[in-house]
Order: C-alpha cells, then structure tokens, then sequence
C-alpha cells in the first residue's frame, strides 16, 4: 500500500485536496461560491481548450468572462449556449474576417459548464453530488476493470481502453448513483438517469482524448500536479452535466 502511495503520492495528494474542496463547497451550498468557483474552473478549462484548438486570439477570453457574468443573473445558464451560438452564426454571415471555428471552445467547455450551472440552479448541489458521484465511479470502475479483465479494444481511437474497462466502469456508476439519485427522484428514473450519465461520461473523455491527439500533447495543461490540466478532470462531467440535466427535465 505504502509503494502505491509513494508512485502516485503527487496525484493522490493532488486527488484528496479536490475532494475535500468540493465537499466543503457543497456543504456551504452558496449559489455565488458555486458560481465562483464554477466560473474559475471554467475559465481555465476554456483557456486550455483555446491551447487544444490552436487559437490565441485572448479577446474571447473577455467573451468567456462576460457569458458567465450573464450566466449568473439569468435564470436559465444553459440557455445561452443557444443564444450565443445564433449570435456567433450571425457575426460569422456578417464579418467575413470572423472564422466559425473560433467558436469552438464556446461549444467546448462551455456549453458544459452552463449546463452543469442551470442544473444546479434548477435541481440543487445533490444533483451535482449526484453527477460527481457517476463520473467519479466511472472512471474508477474503469480503471478497475481495465486493468484487471481488460482485452478487448473499445475502439481504435482510444487504445487503451477496453470494453471490459468501459463496462465495467458503467455497471459500477449506475449501481452507485442509483443509491445517490434517490435523494433527487425516484429509483426507476434513478436508475436510467445514472446509467446513460455513465455512458455519456466515458464518452466524454474520449472526446478529450481526441483534442489531445490531435494537438499532440499528453495533458491538457498542468495547473493540476500528477493530474494534468483541468480539462483532463472534468472531460467526463462536460458530457454528463448535459445528458443529465435533459434527463431530468425530461424524465424525473
């Protein structure tokens, strides 16, 4: 256990500090520390998602910072992405100098994020124990069963993921955020909400996976130590944050 400890001591160490942010964030349950915080998360995710799009024009960062100043007075976060989306399609008909591609890290990480903000704003911070939880035991179970069962290939872009490992993770998620999602809706709904957030989660990652590929690096950034960037922790949550909060609305 101690050999463990020490080949991974920065990552655990690392690890520990972000659970317990996030739970004494959750304890005080304040919408504008959330929001805070959330906004300083994104940000970053936004900048290294600048970095993986190969993009340096730092006036969107003024467009980033101004989107979730907005974000916090207006009722429905996730309803901006619309918004900001007809917008930039409409400067992009307008200004032929203006490239439809420098809205991508609009779409990534925003758009998660907004969604992950509105489904706090709509269903309260255990929807977001409940998220965290799911793509949490995901990428645990995962792992777990990766490295113990995994043989065979997920999918050619991903490697080194397994279908045992993709499985594996899934089973683990639904049956752990079946039990956390009784504290927002009932077990049914519970149980389908968990299990698709799990599928979308790893998913997710793959997606992010494929922005490193393609930019050639191995991290995202490294503001986290033994960890990466922040894109590299919350890839997951991107994706789930968005199938969750349809789920709910749609379903629960």
């Amino acid at each position: 256990m101690m050999d463990i400890f020490e080949a991974h001591r920065e990552r655990i160490l690392t690890g520990l500090g972000l659970v317990g942010g996030v739970l004494l964030i959750g304890i005080i349950n304040n919408f504008f520390i959330i929001w805070l915080v959330l906004g300083a998360v994104y940000l970053v995710a936004f900048k290294e998602a600048m970095a993986l799009f190969e993009m340096d024009d730092e006036s969107l960062y003024l467009w980033a910072v101004g989107l979730w100043i907005v974000a916090g007075f207006y009722p429905h976060a996730d309803d901006l992405f619309i918004v900001a989306a007809l917008a930039y399609a409409g400067g992009v008909a307008y200004n032929k100098d203006l490239e439809f591609k420098t809205f991508l890290p609009f779409a990534y990480p925003t758009a998660g994020m907004l969604f992950i903000l509105a489904m706090y704003e709509g269903y309260g911070v255990l929807s977001l124990l409940w998220l965290l939880v799911v793509v949490a035991m995901t990428d645990v179970g995962a792992y777990i069963f990766g490295k113990s069962l995994g043989k065979t290939q997920f999918c050619e872009t991903s490697p080194n993921k397994t279908l045992e490992g993709v499985f594996g993770g899934i089973a683990v998620a639904t049956i752990v955020g079946l039990f956390v999602g009784l504290l927002v809706t009932d077990l049914m709904t519970s149980f389908i909400i968990s299990l698709l957030v799990a599928g979308s989660s790893i998913f997710g990652d793959l997606f992010e996976s494929f922005l490193k590929r393609r930019a050639d690096v191995k991290d995202s950034g490294d503001v986290l130590p033994g960890h990466g960037g922040i894109l590299d922790r919350i890839d997951g949550y991107l994706f789930a944050g968005i199938v969750m909060l349809v789920l709910l609305r749609g379903i629960a």
